[in-house]
């Protein structure tokens, strides 16, 4: 009887040291994931913040072009309003072709071109938008190891027991966005 008693001890021993292993294992795969977003949020910040400059110095050499500013304000305005990955991607993905319209009439005014402060508003873009892009698929790697971790035998019964939910991959989504803006210092 005593070694029965010790046995089942054991085994339950087992049994709880497994499932604190797998909910541990989730808990930092969710806090990677969390980790990750939050290096897409702060470069998202810096995109949403250099683009008033650029809108600015833009409308100092090319006033007429007052449809392509509102529509770039509107879409910064529609990306800081929007939270969950999806919508964000999709808000995101509004910005960067309306951004990708300013910078396409840029090209008809050389002494825009010429302005050092553009040329430098179009680095730190150019900069951002290269973070942005690696963030996301750090975003998006961290998604998939956790996605993994909670669909495999046998931690998808712990992330079942413990209610461990999906997540949003942050994806962009249609072509034209696929390449960043097209940023000349010609």
């Amino acid at each position: 009887m005593l070694a029965f008693s010790l046995v089942l001890l054991l085994l339950l021993v087992a049994v709880v040291g497994w499932v604190v292993a797998g909910y541990n294992r989730l808990v930092r795969s969710r806090v990677r994931i969390d980790e990750a977003w939050a290096q897409i949020d702060t470069q998202l910040q810096r995109r949403h913040d250099l683009i008033p400059n650029l809108v600015n110095t833009v409308k100092g050499y090319a006033a007429h072009e007052r449809e392509t500013f509102e529509e770039v304000t509107a879409a910064r305005a529609k990306a800081i309003s929007v939270q969950a990955p999806g919508e964000l991607a999709e808000a995101e993905n509004g910005l960067t072709q309306a951004l990708g319209k300013l910078l396409a009439i840029t090209e008809n005014y050389p002494d825009l071109k010429a302005d050092q402060n553009f040329r430098q508003l179009q680095e730190e873009l150019a900069h951002t938008e290269n973070m942005v892009a690696g963030s996301r698929g750090h975003y998006n790697a961290s998604v998939r190891d956790y996605d993994t971790a909670r669909k495999v035998f046998p931690t998808s019964v712990i992330a079942g027991m413990f209610n461990f939910e999906d997540r949003e991959y942050f994806e962009v989504e249609t072509v034209e966005v696929r390449q960043a803006p097209n940023v000349s210092f010609e």
